[in-house]
């Protein structure tokens, strides 16, 4: 409670009774507006000299930075753009090629394929005509078999038939009006 009393005293001493807010004093009013003349005039000249000039070299900076980078981003643009008519040509090119290369090899392929056709059939030709040839030679041996076979034939019936030897002569007779 000591402590308490002291501050309290301490408080009173320092209480004029009268003292007003500073500023609003009309007694200051002069010096106040001097100061304020002075340190706005220190200000103003600090930052028309200083930090001003400073701005204003960032501002420039950045904005030829930027006009910079802008240019630099049309010029990667036209370069992009070029890469891509140049990438489009030679695709295009390389797809020509390539239908080209495709279209010789088809053709190629397809007179490979008419070469060994024709071989294979002139070789069937000559392997049919061997084989008209052996069947003509087979049917023209049959036909001569087929008389003596009908001889034999009605020799054998007649003889089947009758009990006795066909007589030859009388055979190839019948055969004969038979033939005509």
């Amino acid at each position: 409670m000591a402590v308490a009393e002291q501050t309290l005293a301490n408080a009173s001493d320092l209480d004029t009774g009268s003292a007003a807010f500073p500023p609003f004093e009309s007694s200051t009013y002069l010096s106040q507006i001097v100061w304020l003349v002075i340190v706005f005039g220190l200000l103003y000249w600090l930052m028309s000299r200083i930090a001003l000039p400073r701005v204003g070299a960032i501002l420039e900076n950045r904005r030829s930075r930027i006009e910079g980078d802008l240019a630099d981003a049309a010029r990667m643009q036209e370069q992009a753009t070029a890469a891509s008519a140049a990438y489009d040509s030679k695709l295009a090119e390389a797809k020509t090629r390539a239908q080209a290369l495709a279209q010789k090899t088809h053709e190629e392929l397809l007179a490979a394929d008419e070469a060994r056709r024709h071989t294979l059939e002139g070789e069937l030709n000559g392997k049919m005509a061997a084989a008209e040839r052996q069947i003509a030679e087979t049917k023209t041996r049959a036909m001569g078999n087929v008389e003596g076979i009908a001889r034999d034939a009605a020799a054998a019936i007649v003889q089947h038939l009758t009990g006795k030897a066909a007589d030859p002569q009388a055979v190839d007779a019948a055969l004969s009006s038979t033939a005509r």
